[in-house]
């Protein structure tokens, strides 16, 4: 870094405190900090986030600042989304401010998640620029940004029960869609979280910036009717996703002395595309009943699989992996997607972890849940055509059998519709890498991001 504080461009980074909020917007700002030595960022967490993030490497032009938690535990969180999204919309603001006043040097730009709704106004108060990061799809920002079309064609509100397989075809730059694949914030009780979503994507209009952490390459239609109508300069620069750290294996893993994790050992010796890799997510999880019927379906199949559980272990019965099974607490998601004998990806389709798995070219097993995970799940299944849905709505609970008949499906090299999938998917993959080769969309875009930063913000 230049020695000259007069030529530091101090960026304060505000991810709203979720993990896949904090994650992207982590990975943006390493990005930012390797191309530019001018960048210095302040990486704003709450103490929950604090030890887990200090925990790991960073560049040594990113620090950290610390605001108080807004709710008692993660577990709170789940019980209370609403409650949750409500405390960081109305808690944070004035810990923040404060933060910024005893900063050094002093702030010129500030990159602030859609959902910390307030950050707009503290940077337009301060004089201060300020970008947002939406860290779910462009068409999810869409939908929400063209709410009132769904007003005037009589799409809102209504019950799913009724209308739900009405289809919309009215929202630029969004493919057919119908009323149940919208996110769940219009439906039913996810209605609580709505104003606070709508809040998020009208907050452009207060922002210098709006990135993305899609691709052009991605989401191309929804992208472009998006720059034709918001006059904020829009840079998708994505996918927001560690890739950087695969082209240099120990830094993730830590170095010569330290030996590779043994899921990685045992993935090194399972058959190329043989294992299916199961992760439902960091938050909220399917009912107990439905747990049951997967841990059964996948035991059934006898496919090889790698499963990542962070809840409790006890459905898993003594002697359940054996040979061709192994279930972990936690693992480098990214690394293992792209790990050659990865045949599948099982995911809850959280936005980053999508974009994961299309950086690896998997095919995927889709199971949302909630919020943005259901129009993700309508992307990878009808738009992309690269997964295979598990659980249909208002379907009850999904047999064992049928899990066992999904998980047979994608993982069997000889299915035609199967060897489809992988070859749409392995094309993905390449307009993905393409994106942020020198020369690509994202490539461009997060210099051409920088630039202005570094042109119009630098104290």
């Amino acid at each position: 870094m230049d020695g000259s504080a007069s030529s530091i461009c101090h960026v304060v980074a505000m991810p709203y405190p979720g993990r896949g909020h904090v994650n992207p917007m982590m990975n943006l700002c390493k990005q930012l900090v390797s191309r530019s030595h001018r960048i210095l960022v302040t990486f704003v967490v709450t103490e929950e986030w604090s030890g887990f993030i200090d925990s790991e490497p960073r560049p040594h032009n990113i620090r950290l600042g610390t605001l108080p938690n807004v709710i008692p535990s993660e577990h709170d969180r789940a019980n209370d989304f609403p409650g949750f999204v409500e405390a960081v919309a109305t808690k944070l603001e004035a810990p923040f401010e404060r933060l910024l006043d005893r900063l050094e040097p002093p702030v010129s730009a500030i990159i602030a998640d859609n959902y910390v709704v307030w950050a707009g106004g503290v940077g337009n108060r301060r004089n201060i620029p300020v970008a947002l990061l939406w860290t779910m799809s462009a068409s999810v920002f869409s939908v929400l940004h063209h709410f009132e079309l769904l007003v005037q064609n009589g799409h809102f509100p209504l019950e799913l029960s009724e209308r739900g397989q009405e289809v919309i075809e009215y929202i630029p730059g969004i493919s057919r869609t119908r009323i149940v694949d919208l996110p769940t914030m219009f439906h039913g009780n996810g209605r609580k979280t709505l104003g606070r979503a709508l809040e998020a994507a009208n907050g452009v209009s207060k922002a210098k910036y709006l990135l993305f952490t899609s691709a052009c390459e991605l989401e191309s239609q929804v992208i472009d009717a998006l720059k034709a109508k918001i006059s904020t300069p829009v840079y998708p620069v994505g996918p927001s996703i560690p890739y950087f750290l695969l082209e240099n294996e120990n830094t993730s893993l830590g170095g010569h002395d330290r030996p590779k994790p043994k899921y990685l050992q045992w993935l090194d010796s399972q058959p190329e595309r043989s294992v299916l890799y199961i992760s439902m997510g960091s938050f909220l999880s399917v009912s107990n009943a439905q747990l049951d019927e997967i841990v059964c379906g996948v035991q059934n199949s006898g496919v090889r699989y790698l499963w990542v559980v962070r809840e409790d272990t006890s459905v898993f019965k003594d002697g359940f992996g054996g040979d061709i099974g192994l279930v972990v607490p936690w693992c480098d998601q990214l690394r293992v997607l792209c790990h050659p004998s990865i045949g599948g990806f099982w995911t809850h389709c959280g936005w980053n972890s999508t974009l994961e798995a299309v950086f690896a070219g998997v095919p995927m097993l889709t199971c949302p849940i909630f919020y943005d995970q259901i129009p993700n799940r309508k992307r990878i299944v009808e738009d992309w055509k690269i997964g295979y849905d598990v659980k249909k709505e208002n379907e009850g609970l999904v047999t064992r059998d049928e899990i066992s008949e999904l998980v047979q499906r994608v993982m069997d090299p000889e299915c035609k519709e199967g060897k489809e999938m992988r070859k749409r998917a392995k094309e993905l993959q390449e307009a993905c890498h393409g994106a942020i080769a020198k020369g690509g969309s994202s490539d461009e875009n997060l210099d051409a991001f920088i630039r202005d930063i570094l042109q119009g913000n630098c104290r």
